[in-house]
């Protein structure tokens, strides 16, 4: 099992990471969202990790959903 995680999507909105995780889900792709966005003020940003050896393909699959 691969441990090694690797940041592929950084967003200001926590329902972007949330779509793209489910999307990724859906493919097989295990990922976390790391959200390090201040609560009072949402000042940060928000970003998606997966596996290394799912890194290529979950871009892949991102790059293709923000194309439609």
């Amino acid at each position: 099992m691969e441990t090694e995680w690797v940041k592929i999507y950084s967003t200001r909105q926590s329902y972007e990471a949330a779509l793209i995780q489910g999307m990724l889900k859906e493919h097989g792709i295990e990922s976390v969202i790391m959200n390090r966005q201040d609560s009072e003020f949402l000042v940060g940003e928000i970003h998606l990790y997966v596996y290394q050896s799912d890194a290529e393909q979950a871009r892949k699959l991102i790059e293709e959903t923000r194309e439609k």
